[in-house]
């Protein structure tokens, strides 16, 4: 007994020591852990680049778990197990080796610019349960074999730029609650394996347009713990399947912008959770669903489809509805009631439908109503009175008069009510309310008289086609913010007050069809921003006041049917007008010559004091004045004679030069001339054809000779283009020079150089173009001299940069023109021979494309066009070019891509490697698949750290446009997203 208790009494001691020992080796082993996962980390942030983000992770000595406090770690016992990296400006590639950090759960890296392919390395995180990567610029396809990630629970990578399949493994991962895959270039269809995620709250596949045309997956509906279920924009087509209406755990569904046809199935309002649905942007039909029971509703959108019948009565029951969208569909009947009444609604839009009856009387008593759209219906009846919004209703029949209540409504931003029946006095109040912006009145019967103040806010006041009457005030001095004012078709009176010409933003002024009198206003002090001046029939006389030929913007004006006087003022001539119209008036003189051609035929009429000097017009020819008559002196006809003779001594000493160099230019003076005029010019053909000489010439490129010729005494310049001085034009020439005029001569954007007229005669045909002052792109950055560029500078520009600015500006720009080409030109244009040299620079850098010669139509929407010929450039030529003789819009977004990369490397198109060894393109893709840093690619001239951020997207652009599958590249409608996206006028990409 004694033995025994004394050897328990020495065991106390052995398990302790072991304890200890235990406890020793667990510290050692977490210190040991600890300093691995801090030398992860040090060695991330030397890989990422030190970045700001990073300079407080620096290592103590004293502390081995000082990472744990640094920004961006999260540690659990002493160890990383988050890192949250989220809009750090990361812009190279995850390295393998985060995978070291064994304890990771957590990694957050979006909003960055991290180039590369999915990284695998992350398998090795075997307790990774949430991976979120959007809104980078990964490429390639989601691995195969992502199923490996056994615990992940939240897996995003919207918004880059994935492409190939969605893998139907992602299936098999049974513990995903998020899976977004928005914003990428997957192709192919989506995965059924989708609906065995049973445990899936989001599911987020919107904007995927380049996924093949498919059905909504019905396995999808079988996802019973859905919440949130999004497939905006992603090519869906077919039904909605019925069985939607099983997914009881549903609160917001967005199928909007797709093709999605038949009706709206009648179980989908009734899911007790529902929260929010969109839907518009489809070919749904039929009826909404009568019945609705998701009380829960707040915003409801059905927009933009086909669908009809009746509004349903239980929309009225939704206490909670704040957004009811409707508009552009054929619905018809009166609008429930009931939806006046409802306590939350805020926007309320049902315009362009066929809907009858009155508008709801309680709109606004009993919520803060933001928004009412009603236009393009058949409403009748007066406006609600408790109106004070947004409120758009015109082209309807409504009729009375407006509200009092408008007149005390300090939060109305804008109304208009046009095109209706409405009648009486406008609310005093209304014409001031404090935050008003728009008030369109037009096409009504309203009456009184104009307001001394207007709100200090509003910019667009259209009172047209009423009935007003009285004087324009002398208070228009203080309309100060209007840009617009359109008060035609009255019954105005009196003269046009001098207060009104104080005006500095005003643009458009329209006071046509009223019964104005008195003279012009002769000082006009600040009309420097006006475009539009129509006072046609008035009753207006005395002289036109030389002071409108200083309104530099003025392009429209008509004071026709007036009883103006005098001579028009020859600086009218000054003016670029587009329309002028001085008919029916008592204007007397010569017509300036700056009129006296085709393009103002018609503006003179109906005066019939008015002559000119042009056998082209359809005036009376003014007479010769009659000059003295009497002898000639003796001294006079010596000095005649002695002229005649000088002049006919070099006449023969030059005959011979004439004869054999002078052939050409004989032949183009006894040609017969046609001129075929797009815009409004101030030159003749004349002018034109005598600066064809070497003097003039600036290059000669595939389609013929470049000349500069200055057309008038101001110094304005025009660019022409001379398509060969030869009588047997090939067939060949001839069709590329019809194409390009016929082409140029319809399109007007402001990024496409403007085509002002055609010269063309038996052996010549001339473009004449607005003339650019910087010359092309590739000037500026590769220090080219180009040839067959349409303009010419005297300054030497080869050895300055462009800064980052300006060619972000360029970028821009340049993809604005050639995405209204593609997409708002009818037909399309394909350009096939984009390239940095036929991109030019007006004085201020705004880019303008050049060079249609070898254009096409797309006759058809989507039509694929044949080639006779390979068209392109070298460096610029999409890979299709080699295997097919079709091609469509693709190829221009391919050759806008390397001017992209050109922009933002300076490197050369045909010259990546700087050995002329790789095209750029090539090069460029090279760099991303090795995984080196963009900000290793980008021009050193302008690489400057308040640029990378904006570089380093535009890089990633260039890179997606220049894909070897044209479907995988985007549309040049996304590029301008994209390239503002990149800018400081573009948003990042919305992130939940």
């Amino acid at each position: 007994m004694n033995l025994f208790k004394m050897n328990k009494v020495k065991s106390i001691p052995l398990c302790s020591i072991i304890f200890l020992l235990f406890l020793s080796h667990g510290r050692v082993l977490s210190q040991s852990l600890q300093k691995q996962e801090q030398s992860v980390l040090l060695k991330l942030k030397q890989q990422w680049g030190d970045l700001p983000y990073m300079s407080q992770w620096i290592p103590s000595s004293t502390n081995s778990s000082s990472h744990c406090s640094w920004p961006g770690i999260t540690c659990t016992s002493d160890s990383v197990t988050a890192l949250n990296l989220n809009d750090a400006n990361i812009t190279t590639p995850i390295p393998s080796f985060i995978s070291d950090l064994k304890n990771l759960s957590v990694i957050d890296l979006a909003g960055n610019h991290i180039p590369g392919e999915f990284p695998k390395a992350l398998f090795n995180c075997s307790k990774l349960e949430e991976l979120d990567l959007t809104d980078n610029y990964f490429v390639g396809t989601i691995p195969g074999d992502i199923n490996r990630m056994v615990q992940l629970r939240n897996l995003s990578i919207g918004g880059n730029y994935f492409s190939g399949d969605i893998p139907a493994v992602i299936g098999q991962l049974q513990e995903l609650r998020r899976l977004r895959l928005e914003h990428n270039q997957f192709n192919g269809s989506l995965p059924q394996e989708l609906g065995n995620l049973s445990n899936l709250e989001m599911l987020w596949l919107s904007d995927n347009k380049n996924l093949s045309p498919s059905r909504l997956p019905s396995s999808y509906t079988q996802l019973k713990k859905l919440k949130f279920f999004w497939i905006t924009n992603s090519n869906m087509v077919g039904d909605i399947p019925g069985s939607i209406g099983d997914m009881t755990a549903l609160e917001s569904l967005d199928l909007s912008k797709n093709n999605l046809s038949g009706e709206i199935p009648d179980g989908l309002f009734k899911l007790k959770n529902l929260d929010t649905v969109y839907l518009y942007t489809n070919n749904l039909s039929g009826e909404i669903p009568q019945v609705i029971e998701s009380f829960k509703l707040s915003i409801v959108d059905v927009s933009e489809n086909n669908l009809t019948g009746r509004i349903p009565e239980d929309l009225a029951k939704l206490n909670q509805l704040s957004d009811l969208a409707l508009f552009m569909n054929q619905l018809s009947g009166n609008i429930p009631e009931g939806l006046g009444r409802l306590p939350g609604m805020i926007n309320f839009e049902l315009y362009d439908n066929k809907l009858s009856g009155v508008l709801p009387p309680d709109l606004g008593k009993y919520s803060k109503l933001e928004t009412l759209e009603v236009c393009f219906n058949r409403l009748e009846g007066k406006l609600p009175k408790h109106l004070c919004s947004h409120v758009v209703a015109y082209n309807n029949n409504l009729s009375g008069e407006l509200p009092e209540g408008l007149g005390n409504c300090s939060s109305l931003i804008s109304m208009t009510i046009s095109n209706n029946n409405l009648s009486g006095n406008v609310p005093s109040g209304l014409w001031t309310s404090f935050n008003l912006s728009h008030l369109m009145l037009s096409n009504n019967s309203f009456t009184g008289v104009l307001p001394q103040k207007l709100a200090w806010n509003l910019s667009r006041l259209e009172i047209n086609d009423n009935n007003f009457s009285g004087n324009i005030p002398i208070g228009s001095s203080s309309w100060r913010k209007l840009v617009v004012f359109n008060a035609s078709n009255n019954h105005l009176t009196g003269s046009i007050p001098y207060e009104l010409t104080t005006l500095s933003l005003l643009t458009t002024l329209s006071l046509d069809h009223n019964q104005l009198t008195g003279d012009l206003p002769s000082s006009i002090q600040s009309w420097k921003s006006l475009n539009t001046l129509n006072l046609r029939q008035n009753q207006l006389f005395g002289r036109i006041p030389t002071s409108l030929s200083f309104l530099p913007t003025l392009t429209y004006l008509d004071l026709s049917q007036n009883q103006l006087s005098g001579q028009i003022p020859l600086q009218l001539g000054l003016l670029k007008l587009t329309h002028l119209n001085l008919t029916s008036n008592k204007l007397t003189g010569t017509i300036p010559r700056a009129f006296d051609n085709g393009a103002y035929a018609d503006s003179f009429l109906d005066n019939p004091g008015l002559c000119t000097t042009s056998n082209n017009s359809k005036l009376n020819l003014c007479s010769p004045q009659p000059g003295k008559r009497g002898k000639i002196s003796t001294t006079h006809l010596i000095l005649i004679i002695t002229l005649g003779t000088t002049i006919l001594l070099l006449i023969v000493s030059f005959s011979y030069f004439f004869i054999l160099k002078g052939y050409c230019c004989k032949n183009v003076l006894k040609s017969n001339w046609n001129l075929t005029q797009f815009h409004t010019i101030d030159f003749t053909e004349a002018k034109i054809i005598s600066g064809l000489n070497g003097h003039n010439l600036i290059g000669a490129g595939g389609f013929g000779q470049v000349y500069r010729i200055p057309v008038n005494r101001e110094g304005d310049v025009v660019a022409v283009k001379r398509i060969w001085n030869d009588k047997n034009v090939s067939h060949k020439l001839e069709k590329e020079f019809l194409a390009e005029m016929g082409i140029l001569s319809l399109i007007r954007h402001s990024n496409i150089v403007k085509l002002m007229c055609c010269i063309s005669s038996e052996s010549s045909k001339l473009l004449v173009y607005e003339y650019m002052e910087n010359r092309s792109l590739d000037r500026w950055l590769h220090g080219k001299n180009n040839q067959h560029i349409i303009s010419t500078s005297h300054s030497a520009h080869d050895d300055i940069s462009l800064d980052w600015p300006k060619r972000l500006q360029i970028a821009v720009g340049a993809a604005q023109g050639l995405c209204y080409m593609h997409h708002d030109f009818v037909p399309p244009v394909i350009h096939r021979d984009i390239k940095s040299s036929n991109i030019l620079l007006d004085s201020e850098f705004n880019p303008k494309i050049a060079d249609f010669g070898l254009a096409k139509l797309l006759v058809k929407q989507g039509e694929l066009t044949t080639m006779s010929n390979v068209a392109g450039s070298f460096g610029y030529m999409a890979p299709e070019y080699t295997y097919t003789t079709k091609i469509n819009e693709k190829i221009d977004v391919y050759s806008f891509g390397v001017v992209l990369l050109e922009l933002v490397t300076g490197r050369e198109a045909n010259n990546g490697d700087g050995n002329g060894q790789s095209s750029l393109s090539d090069w460029a893709w090279c760099h991303i698949q090795e995984d080196k840093p963009i900000a290793e690619a980008l021009d050193p001239r302008v690489k400057e750290s308040c640029n990378i951020e904006e570089m380093c997207g535009v890089f990633m652009v260039g890179i997606r446009c220049t894909e070897k599958q044209p479907l995988s590249r985007p549309s040049m409608e996304e590029v301008v997203q994209l390239l503002l996206r990149c800018s400081d006028f573009g948003n990042k990409f919305h992130k939940l």
